[in-house]
């Protein structure tokens, strides 16, 4: 019995890749200079943020941006790759040997499952972590009191007294928005370094221009003794940047860029609390669909490979691979979105779009056989 995968798999598949990481790349390039570098450049010139720093940031969001950007990469470098083989007609010849439509498939993802394993991986790993570096690199360059912490979350100083939160998010009811940090510690220090208390708080809300601590609990050092306390709500008048804060609570716990560890732990604390939950569900569910939704719009181009694609040009070929890709994001975010208003799973919600495409493919398979 001959081996697996055979000799055409090997040929197939290195057309295919080289397409396919020949797009990403364009992709990626394109992502990181627009969307990127030039974003990156309005904020320049505030506090220590200069352009290497901005250059750096960005270089630290690439395994973020190939993860986002392989899917429509996947699809785009198919339709290329198959369509070259098509113009030549080397497809022709896979078919005259006795290889079905279906079988030309199957080397295809075969080749397509090696990078989307990795792009997993990645989505796990390297992707948050320089995503976080990138984060933390900005905070700590525009602003002298507020930085985020890799593992121990924001960080902020006002004078002697230090605020670390563990959580945190921006709440609104009504016209009324303010700022909730979660799990709360303040370290009070003397002017020598000692030690002065340590408080924690279950929750700290920035309200017209102060704090409110709740479930306080404060220890206290004196030279020979220490003392405990405990308030159910205590304010603390304080002049610290709400805003500054916000604005890096958002790029500390943005959902998106979470591993799906971190997910899952969001969506117990949150339920745990009695918090919405559902950005937290939306983006747990999607790295678990990922690898699904990238082969099945894989699947969806190849039938355009035997067809009309066999005379058409490239730009007609990279049109129908945007059309594809977009169309089944869009098909796809629009469930998503169903699911988070009207409360039903979100597995449905991507589940559903997939099984719809894969059930177009193989109608498409069926009527170009026919």
């Amino acid at each position: 019995m001959r081996p697996f995968p055979k000799i055409h798999d090997w040929y197939i598949g290195r057309v295919v890749l080289s397409t396919v990481l020949l797009t990403w790349a364009v992709l990626i390039g394109m992502d990181a200079i627009v969307s990127g570098l030039l974003n990156e450049m309005s904020d320049v010139g505030t506090g220590n943020y200069d352009a290497m720093a901005a250059a750096t940031n960005v270089a630290f969001t690439m395994p973020r941006r190939a993860y986002m950007l392989f899917p429509n990469a996947a699809v785009i470098g198919v339709l290329l790759g198959l369509g070259q083989l098509a113009a030549s007609s080397e497809l022709t010849v896979l078919r005259a040997v006795g290889l079905s439509r279906r079988r030309i498939s199957v080397s295809v993802i075969l080749a397509l499952t090696v990078l989307t394993a990795l792009m997993v991986v990645n989505g796990e790993t390297l992707a948050p972590w320089g995503q976080r570096r990138a984060d933390t690199l900005k905070a700590a360059a525009k602003s002298k009191d507020v930085i985020v912490a890799q593992y121990s979350g924001l960080w902020a100083r006002e004078g002697d007294i230090f605020l670390n939160a563990q959580t945190g998010m921006e709440r609104s009811e009504g016209d009324r928005q303010w700022l909730q940090l979660n799990d709360v510690r303040l370290f009070e220090l003397a002017s020598d370094g000692r030690l002065v208390s340590i408080t924690h708080a279950g929750s700290a809300e920035h309200r017209e221009g102060e704090w409110l601590l709740r479930d306080v609990q404060r220890t206290r050092f004196d030279a020979k003794s220490v003392t405990r306390t405990e308030a159910n709500e205590e304010r603390w008048a304080s002049k610290l940047d709400a805003a500054a804060l916000a604005a890096n609570t958002r790029d500390l716990w943005r959902p998106r860029y979470m591993t799906a560890a971190n997910l899952r732990d969001g969506i117990e604390y949150r339920r745990r609390n009695g918090l919405e939950s559902s950005e937290f569900e939306e983006h747990y569910w999607y790295r678990w669909f990922y690898p699904l939704n990238v082969l099945v719009l894989c699947l969806l181009a190849v039938p355009f490979a035997f067809g009309s694609l066999r005379s058409g040009g490239a730009g007609k070929r990279l049109f129908l691979g945007i059309v594809f890709s977009l169309g089944f994001w869009l098909v796809q975010t629009q469930f998503v979105r169903m699911a988070g208003v009207f409360k039903f799973d979100y597995r449905v919600a991507y589940l559903l779009p997939a099984a719809i495409m894969l059930g177009l493919t193989l109608w498409m398979f069926k009527r170009k056989s026919g």
